[in-house]
Parts: C-alpha cells; structure tokens; sequence
C-alpha cells in the first residue's frame, strides 16, 4: 500500500488508516476485531485511529493488536472522558485520560495524540494546548494533533501548536480544501482525512435512520453527482474516496468498519491510483455551483 510522509513528522503512513470508532459505538466482538486489525496491516495499513470516547474501542484495539505494535502508528484523541456528549479540557483531565489510554492499547507511547474537536476559544485559552505538550514531555506522545472543522480547526492550523490536522474531506465536505489545507501544506503539517467517503450516505434510497448521516445525505442529493447516479455502488464509493486521497495535502485517509473483508476492498480500490484532473475538477465544479456557504465542516 502506498504511504506518504506526514508532514513533517518522520512517520511514513499508508494512505488509508483505520478508524476505531464503528468497533466501539457498535460492540464488535474481540474475535471480529482480531480478524479485522490482522487482517489490515496484513494488506499494508499501518495507521490506527482511536479516541477515549469510541466506548471499547480503545481495549479492543489494545487486546487485538498490541502484539504488533511496532508494525503501526497509533494515534487517540482526548477531551470527552465520558463520552461523546461530554467535555473536559482542563489539564488534570487531559492527562488523565490519555494515561487511561495509554493503559487500554496496552503500550507506553502514542505516536500522535490529538485535541478531539474542541472550540476555537478553548484552543485561545492554551490550557488544554499545554496539556498536550506536557504529555509530550513526559514521552507519553510524540506528535500533537488538533482533530475538528470550520473556524477552530483554521485556527489550530494558524497557531503553530500542532503537528497534525485531522478533519473531514470527502466529496460532500469541501469546506477545508480552501479553509484550511493551503496554509496547512504551507507549513507542512501532517493532514488526516476524517469521514473520507461521507459515510456512504447515498446508500439508502431514502433518507437514514440515524442522524448521524442526514447532513451529507442531504448535500448529496443536491450535489447529485453524476458518478453516483450512473456507478454501482462498490465503484461510486471507491471513486469518492480517490477523490480523498486527491485532494493535494491529504496524507492518509481514515476508514472505519466492522467487517474484516472491508480492507482487501479498500486495498484494491487504490490500486486505481488517483483520480483524472477531469473526474476531480468536476466534483470541486459541482461543489462550487451547489454549495452554499453554510455547507460547513461536520465533525
């Protein structure tokens, strides 16, 4: 699989990396989880992608795949140490919950821990900032990332207090090929691609049942791109996530799934490589037509 350095880190990633939150929000069994992480760094993945409030995730992760750790990166996120709805970005709770996480992927190290969309008066205050970089010093992690969208993650790129930016880019989430990316590669941060095929919203005929989705399920059908109306869905969805991996900036692109077979298909759909100039201009031409300026990052 092909890997890219990120940034200016000394970490050559895989172009696709995988998400631990599907496993933790939906209860994946330890054996499916075994199969699954195997099963992708056998294909070449070497990024693994977690955060403290993906519920088991994080144990899942460290029970299934701990043996081979020197085989991959892996980076969490901290901010909601009881759970998604949750916030805490006080230093006592910052380095208490990545030691928590620490001890749940059974290892003494993250490669890079990350802020976990918290707002841009938060990042302002620097408290949860010095945080990270407390962590760092105290060899708990090496590279610091800020995971989020919109004005905050533009801000995280302005404050020169990361290495990494984590934040979503698919073919229904283009705010931050303008807001932010340019001036990330100008400095030459690492670049994380979140939601990277907007959840495959346009799946379902009719509108899902999980909230979770509704935002991109409604811009794509205004967006209404041709190459999903005319594709099957496996050849749509491997055509959205080239569009990813296109985008100049994007290092590594992160998937998440509960099903072990869903990475050799990854792995073949990059095979094609990246999109035509034309098949990319016309999903950014589509995007500027349609999009209004609300469409903002979701995070």
């Amino acid at each position: 699989m092909e890997q890219r350095r990120l940034g200016k880190t000394d970490m050559q990633v895989s172009v696709l990396g995988f998400g631990g939150s599907e496993i933790g929000y939906e209860g994946a069994p330890e054996e499916t989880v075994e199969r699954l992480l195997n099963s992708a760094l056998d294909a070449g993945l070497n990024v693994i992608d977690t955060a403290e409030c993906y519920e088991s995730s994080e144990e899942l992760i460290g029970k299934t795949a701990s043996a081979r750790r020197d085989q991959f990166y892996l980076f969490s996120k901290c901010g909601h140490p009881r759970g998604i709805g949750s916030e805490d970005w006080s230093t006592p709770s910052l380095l208490e919950s990545i030691e928590r996480s620490l001890r749940r992927l059974k290892t003494d190290r993250l490669d890079l821990i990350q802020l976990h969309s918290c707002s841009e008066s938060v990042l302002r205050k620097g408290e949860a900032i010095a945080a990270l970089q407390t962590a760092r010093d105290k060899g708990q992690a090496r590279y610091l990332g800020y995971s989020g969208d919109s004005l905050a993650a533009k801000y995280a790129v302005e404050c020169g207090a990361f290495d990494v930016l984590q934040t979503s880019i698919s073919i229904a989430d283009q705010e931050a090929l303008e807001l932010t990316l340019p001036l990330a590669r100008k400095r030459e941060m690492g670049v994380i691609a979140k939601r990277p095929i907007a959840n495959a919203a346009w799946k379902e005929p009719h509108k899902p049942i999980d909230s979770y989705h509704h935002v991109y399920w409604d811009r794509l059908k205004k967006l209404h791109y041709e190459f999903i109306r005319e594709r099957p869905l496996e050849q749509s969805i491997a055509h959205a996530l080239r569009f990813t991996l296109s985008v100049p900036g994007v290092h590594t692109a992160i998937v998440g799934t509960t099903k072990p077979e869903r990475w050799l298909q990854n792995a073949k759909v990059i095979e094609g490589g990246l999109l035509s100039e034309t098949d990319f201009a016309a999903i950014r031409e589509r995007w500027d037509d349609v999009g209004p300026a609300t469409w903002i990052g979701q995070t």
